[in-house]
């Protein structure tokens, strides 16, 4: 059959999938192609409407490099990433919850030892914090050398990566102790908007909506034998926690920067006065029988 219609060409172009040899790519096709058929036939889709669709994907596609990801701001925004985090990441009981990765994870962080000063290089100064906790299984035991992934956007929400001459900015790999502990030396976070310059910023504004992110940490726990987390940590009483731009936020997650006005504690962490403190402590669920995203590894190409 070479005639087809609107009735008829749904199950034409399924069937051409007969000889795919993956069986999980042709059920992947398979179904993006009901769904999106069905879609146009749902909304009765006009040549006008689907090629300024197709601008649209080109100009996302086109804003992408090697320092910027638009399509992974696409998948943010519209909740999709924290759809597939939701579908692949099954928490343990007792396990700190995952969010989205985003677009700023970048490889190649320096590694620093209990106590790192993260602030080191900073461009923009903050609210002077000592981040501190431990690193535990679900049932309460310490994980000993466990790896910390930590970043965050500096006080003008801008990540280093999104500048050309910034480089590892509030950014860093931190090794717990062997009795599970961390600490690090960083500026609170402040809520900051999404990148609006590009096609996922007139989306946002076709859809009446703010770019805003509450402020937050990014963090990847990981440590041999247990099931690795990608997670934010949130700031308690921020504005935009019901309305995050990109649906992360989880009330487990929400952490309390605590005011330091003691001399001796700021002079035994080397702090000033006064300082604010969190303390958090993350759970890690053991890996086996627990169904888990891809882990995040050193030689990944993720922007």
């Amino acid at each position: 059959m070479r005639q087809f219609n609107e009735d008829t060409l749904t199950d034409a172009v399924i069937a051409r999938l007969k000889d795919a040899q993956n069986p999980r790519f042709r059920q992947l096709v398979t179904s993006l192609v009901k769904h999106v058929h069905a879609f146009a036939r749902e909304v009765e889709l006009t040549e006008e409407e689907w090629f300024e669709g197709i601008k649209f994907l080109t100009a996302t596609g086109q804003k992408c490099d090697d320092k910027r990801q638009e399509f992974i701001l696409l998948s943010d925004v519209l909740g999709l990433s924290m759809m597939v985090v939701a579908l692949n990441h099954k928490t343990a009981p007792g396990a700190t919850e995952a969010t989205v990765l985003g677009p700023f994870f970048a490889h190649g962080a320096p590694e620093f030892e209990y106590g790192a000063d993260l602030r080191q290089g900073a461009t923009l100064k903050g609210e002077d914090t000592w981040v501190t906790g431990r690193i535990l299984s679900t049932d309460g035991k310490p994980v000993a050398n466990a790896t910390l992934d930590i970043w965050q956007a500096k006080a003008d929400g801008i990540y280093d990566v999104q500048e050309p001459d910034s480089e590892f900015e509030l950014r860093g790999r931190v090794k717990a102790n062997a009795k599970g502990e961390y600490a690090f030396k960083t500026y609170k976070p402040k809520f900051y908007g999404v990148p609006t310059d590009g096609p996922v910023g007139e989306l946002l504004r076709a859809m009446g909506r703010h770019p805003m992110r509450p402020a937050h940490m990014h963090a990847i726990v990981s440590a041999p034998g247990y099931q690795q987390v990608i997670t934010h940590i949130f700031v308690e009483g921020d504005p935009y926690l019901d309305s995050d731009a990109v649906f992360a936020v989880k009330d487990s997650l929400i952490g309390k920067y605590k005011k330091v006005e003691s001399p001796e504690e700021a002079k035994r962490l080397g702090m000033p006065t006064p300082f604010l403190k969190l303390e958090w402590d993350f759970h890690l669920a053991p890996e086996s029988g627990v169904k888990a995203r891809k882990t995040i590894a050193p030689s990944d190409a993720v922007a």
